[in-house]
């Protein structure tokens, strides 16, 4: 296969899947790892993918654009496990904790299925199916209801009316950007509601954002960045950025990724 070929092949895999791992694109095309990055590297140079640590996006198209999760948990792998062990060193055994739907909160999850006595509320299938494989029986998982989104996130009046009847000590909550005028923010209205509820049932919020999020918009605000108890994020954020969320939120957790 001529390079041009491979090319379009690849892109068209990212715009099928959201995004590709350049692993997969070494099995599948049969070239060598290097071959695979100086496509990629032609295809981002184009603007027609991304390129992310370990393979590539899609490129974004505005403020309500949805990534998928497999598009999304390729993206600041490292950045986002150093954020989830900050993250779970706040949640001490017997704590009812709250998880949103995302893949820095997928990672989180990971690290709490060997904390006892966690009652865990989350509206993401993904973060509830972390809990139930590990099997344990001192751990007690209430999945909202609720329509499904690109993100594997469970929404709607049936997920807020769920939440609303609950409460929990602290919210653990990705989002899909952060800016000093939007706040925290989602590119998909109804998820923005259903966090925002999360947010109503909590008694202390942690977000979780990775460098990257950012100057990133999405159309709804979940909340407004003093609302934040805590801020964990990488120390791939610039100083100025720094030190505007310094001013804003609670308290800045920075951490280094790996």
């Amino acid at each position: 296969m001529l390079a041009p070929q491979r090319q379009q092949a690849i892109l068209d895999l990212v715009r099928a899947n959201g995004a590709v791992r350049v692993g997969d694109l070494v099995r599948e095309f049969g070239v060598s790892d290097m071959t695979i990055r100086r496509d990629l590297e032609v295809l981002a140079d184009r603007g027609l993918v991304a390129k992310v640590h370990g393979g590539a996006t899609a490129m974004s198209s505005g403020s309500t654009e949805e990534p998928g999760f497999a598009a999304k948990s390729v993206q600041q792998r490292a950045e986002k496990e150093a954020i989830a062990r900050a993250a779970a060193a706040m949640v001490g055994p017997g704590t009812a904790v709250a998880l949103s739907a995302g893949t820095t909160t997928w990672t989180l999850a990971h690290h709490l299925i060997d904390t006892p006595g966690l009652t865990v509320v989350t509206n993401s299938v993904r973060v509830a199916e972390v809990f139930y494989r590990s099997g344990r029986k001192d751990q007690t998982v209430v999945l909202t209801g609720g329509i499904r989104t690109p993100s594997d996130a469970l929404v709607g009046p049936v997920a807020v009316a769920a939440i609303r009847l609950l409460n929990v000590d602290i919210l653990l909550l990705g989002v899909h950007g952060m800016s000093t005028h939007a706040g925290f923010t989602t590119p998909n209205l109804m998820e923005a509601e259903t966090d925002r509820a999360l947010v109503g049932a909590a008694r202390r919020l942690v977000v979780l954002a990775d460098h990257t999020k950012w100057g990133t918009i999405g159309i709804s605000t979940i909340a407004h960045l003093d609302e934040a108890d805590v801020l964990i994020t990488d120390a791939g954020l610039d100083e100025p950025a720094q030190r505007t969320l310094g001013e804003q939120v609670g308290e800045l957790i920075t951490v280094e990724g790996e």
